[in-house]
């Protein structure tokens, strides 16, 4: 069963966690996804929920729907997803990231040697 959050609608989460699985190629496109149902089964949901979710992946051109044969990962789908997360990243968490390290005075080489030492 998937814990969704009380913050965000459960449908924009149901497209998070399928964006998630097509980043982490659980998806690849071109590839058959879960329909609608098998989805709301899964992740314990109201297919109609899915419905919704599918119909925003469908409109930004993540999913293609193959009348009678479901609905696929679109070609570039990772890309644009990539594309996306990382212009998110860069203008919602990355500021916090570089305020947080100046006023820890964490310069760039000590966050790097953090990062090569690390095991993200």
């Amino acid at each position: 069963m998937t814990d969704f959050s009380n913050t965000k609608s459960i449908y924009l989460q149901i497209v998070e966690i399928v964006k998630k699985r097509i980043i982490t190629d659980k998806y690849t496109e071109q590839e058959r996804i879960p329909s609608v149902r098998e989805l709301a089964v899964e992740l314990q949901v109201n297919p109609n929920t899915c419905v919704r979710a599918f119909e925003v992946l469908s409109r930004d051109n993540i999913i293609i729907n193959k009348r009678g044969v479901g609905y696929f990962v679109n070609s570039g789908a990772k890309l644009v997803i990539l594309e996306d997360k990382r212009k998110k990243f860069i203008v919602d968490e990355l500021p916090r990231v570089v305020n947080n390290m100046k006023i820890l005075n964490i310069s760039l080489d000590d966050f790097m040697h953090i990062y090569n030492d690390s095991q993200f």
